[in-house]
Formats: C-alpha cells, sequence, structure tokens
C-alpha cells in the first residue's frame, strides 16, 4: 500500500508543481506588465500619446516693445518726392517793331493826287513806311518828306478795291480810272505799292490793304 500510495502521489506532485510554475510564471509575466505600465504612468502619458507641442515662438517682424507696424503705417513714413520747380514763364512775343520816324519804304507810298503836267500823268505822292498800329488795330502809313512826282504809264497793270473799287481784294483798273477817281477824291492818301521801268516810270501800281 504504501509503495502504491508513494506512486499516486508522485504524478500529483509533479501536477502541482507544474500548476504552481504556470501561476509563478503567469505572476511575473503581469509584474513585467505592470511594470511597463507604471513606467507609463510615471511618466504622466499614456502610450502612444503624442508629446506636447513646443511653445510658439515670437514672431520675428514683431517690433521690439510692441506690434509689428501695419503696411500702411509704414508706407506712410516714406518720404515724399521732392516737388520739382515750377517751369518758368516764357517771354513775352515781341510786339510789332516800329520804324525809326525818318524810315521810308523803297517801294511804297501813299497817293494824293496827280498831274497832266508835260504830256504825261504823274501821280503826286508822298514817301513812308508804316507805323505801330493803333487803337482798333488800324496800322497807319507814317509819310516822311515832301510830296514828290512819279510818271506813271498809260497802259500800267494797276490794281484797287475799296474805297475805288467795291470790295476787299485787288481788281484790275487802268491808268485813266485811277486818275479819274483821284481827280473826284483828292488826298486820301491811299498806299500803294509800286515797281518802276528802266526810265524811271511806274509800270505796276498795286492797292495796299491798309491805308492812312
Amino acid at each position: 500500500m504504501s509503495g502504491r500510495g508513494s506512486a499516486v502521489q508522485g504524478p500529483r506532485r509533479m501536477r502541482r508543481q507544474a500548476a504552481a510554475a504556470l501561476v509563478l510564471c503567469g505572476a511575473m509575466t503581469l509584474t513585467a506588465c505592470n511594470g511597463d505600465g507604471g513606467d507609463a504612468g510615471a511618466a504622466g502619458t499614456s502610450p502612444g500619446a503624442s508629446p506636447a507641442s513646443p511653445p510658439a515662438t515670437a514672431s520675428s517682424s514683431a517690433a521690439p516693445g510692441g506690434a509689428a507696424p501695419s503696411a500702411s503705417a509704414a508706407s506712410s513714413k516714406k518720404p515724399s518726392p521732392t516737388a520739382s520747380a515750377p517751369a518758368k514763364p516764357k517771354p513775352p512775343a515781341p510786339g510789332p517793331a516800329c520804324a525809326s520816324k525818318d524810315a521810308v519804304s523803297p517801294n511804297e507810298v501813299a497817293v494824293h493826287r496827280y498831274t497832266p503836267e508835260g504830256g504825261a500823268y504823274s501821280l503826286i505822292v508822298k514817301h513812308g513806311h508804316w507805323g505801330c498800329p493803333v487803337a482798333g488795330g488800324t496800322t497807319p502809313f507814317v509819310t516822311v518828306g515832301e510830296e514828290t512826282y512819279i510818271p506813271i504809264a498809260e497802259d500800267a497793270k494797276i490794281g484797287a478795291h475799296a474805297p475805288i473799287l467795291s470790295g476787299s481784294t485787288n481788281k484790275p483798273i487802268t491808268t485813266h480810272e485811277l486818275t479819274s477817281w483821284l481827280e473826284t477824291h483828292p488826298n486820301k492818301g491811299l498806299v500803294f505799292h509800286y515797281s518802276v521801268n528802266k526810265a524811271g516810270v511806274i509800270d505796276t501800281l498795286g492797292q495796299e490793304e491798309y491805308s492812312s
């Protein structure tokens, strides 16, 4: 009996030892797991949690001791461009040149009358020059010196307008028509430009736009 009992207890003891070993292994496993968890708990974070973000750094654009200046404030501080100097006014245009009182136009005369003496027509004229404009825009022809005589050809080319003819454009007239008008309208002093031939006789005569 004792020998059988020992044989029966042998397997039982082995099973108990195996069970105890399993329990011990399980306890060690739990302890190891708890240790990991304890370390994680000691760290204050759960496993897998991301570390806290580092504090944001101050913006490099911030001005020392205050907020960064706005774009409008920065632009308002830009120096304004230097104003350009005003343009100098142009000098006034020169007025009409007034000729000397002794100046004489070489080919213009004021015609006053005529004479048939010597068998040929001669115009009685005064030389002169155009003076400075007067009130109303009229430019007078200023005569100089005494009356002189200049013969005129009977076939001279003559152009005349008002008051000899109607209108302001020269129209051809004959020497006889001119002398007839001068006979009835003496000393009007109408201004004509003229040219003479080799004999010194007027062969071209044209009334000017203005008269004294």
